[in-house]
């Protein structure tokens, strides 16, 4: 008994040091490039996307539906119809449901992860929904609102909502630590929120340093680091316990969302210049630049898969921009028909 003891304790030691060693091996050969470009076309602009690993789905805001697509393949397997001004979607695997923040109708769209089809609408208090968070401790979803500047509260087991959180400005893109503590990037005043999903109240503030509108939002749980990009090409890296600016890292301009690789130690921004910068963490006090993989101009919203090592971009091509009139003082280029795409940023082979 006590020899089989001994090998299994060996090969144990042996298993868990080459598992060591490859981590290891990948942290230091990181280099990512576009891999993949699904040609998904389609009518309506975009905004947010989330991505589904369980199901290997791509859940792509597109103005008044949303598309689903397979995230291996980028064929449209699905698309979920009547989500006016939708932002963002919000997935719970442990429930099979999914949630969409429809900035138009103030409202959030349930719909089955299996059929893809909506089985509820939830009127809601808050004005435009925009960033939507499902909080899988507390089973408790949150949208972001930023007309009304707070947080609507729902349960996402009875769909009902059940508080609401005001904010001292205007809400970003958010992230849970999963230990009971939600954070938010508030755009105009340029700091993190910090919001208790248990009682459901703020916490306190988290000043940005030099980061000035900041946007996209992720965080590393194991070394508690917050990574907020900002519109002045800033990554700000704070202790997420104390608040404390551990790092200020160059990034692209016009940054939009934020991931974190913690396989390889990585920070992601996606910029609409047109590039997706990953940010090495060295060790938990020091960052610096890795890689600006270039992307396509306007790729600036992005979901992240860590179990993958895949970020999805997705942007489109457009006509030339017309001349301003009193009417429209700043007007936009139209996107060519059928011109959307989404972008496969992944590891190289």
């Amino acid at each position: 008994m006590l020899i089989k003891t001994l090998a299994w304790t060996f090969i144990s030691t042996c298993l868990f040091t080459s598992h060591l060693a490859q981590s290891a091996q990948l942290r230091e050969n990181v280099k990512f490039s576009v891999v993949h470009q699904y040609k998904v076309g389609g009518e309506g602009g975009w905004d947010l996307l989330t991505i589904d690993g369980k199901h290997h789905q791509l859940f792509v805001s597109r103005s008044s539906h949303i598309q689903v697509i397979d995230s291996d393949s980028g064929k449209v397997v699905g698309d979920i119809p009547d989500t006016q001004g939708v932002h963002g979607i919000a997935i719970a695997d442990d429930l099979n449901i999914g949630f969409t923040s429809n900035g138009k109708s103030n409202s959030v769209s349930v719909f089955d992860l299996t059929k893809l089809n909506v089985i509820e609408n939830i009127k809601i208090s808050g004005l435009n929904p925009d960033v939507i968070l499902y909080e899988p401790v507390t089973k408790h979803i949150f949208t972001f609102n930023g007309r009304s500047a707070n947080i609507t509260v729902i349960d996402a087991v009875t769909r009902q909502e059940i508080n609401t959180i005001s904010l001292p400005g205007k809400p970003e893109l958010a992230v849970s630590d999963k230990a009971g503590h939600i954070f938010v990037n508030i755009e105009n005043k340029n700091e993190v929120v910090v919001i208790d999903s248990s009682a459901n109240k703020i916490l306190k503030g988290f000043p940005l340093g030099s980061g000035v509108e900041p946007t996209g939002l992720s965080i590393d749980q194991l070394h508690h680091r917050l990574f907020s990009v900002c519109a002045n090409k800033k990554m700000i890296v704070l202790d997420s316990d104390t608040g404390r600016v551990v790092s200020e890292v160059a990034i692209g301009s016009g940054p939009d969302s934020a991931a974190f690789d913690s396989g390889l130690g990585v920070a992601l921004s996606s910029n609409g210049e047109g590039t997706l910068t990953l940010v090495k963490e060295d060790d938990p006090e020091h960052f610096s630049v890795l890689q600006d993989v270039t992307t396509q101009k306007g790729a600036r919203t992005m979901a992240y898969d860590s179990d993958t090592h895949r970020a999805y971009l997705v942007t489109a091509s457009f006509g030339e921009t017309p001349p301003a009139t009193k009417e429209q003082p700043k007007p936009r280029p139209a996107m060519i028909e059928n011109s959307f795409v989404v972008l496969v940023v992944s590891l190289k082979p």
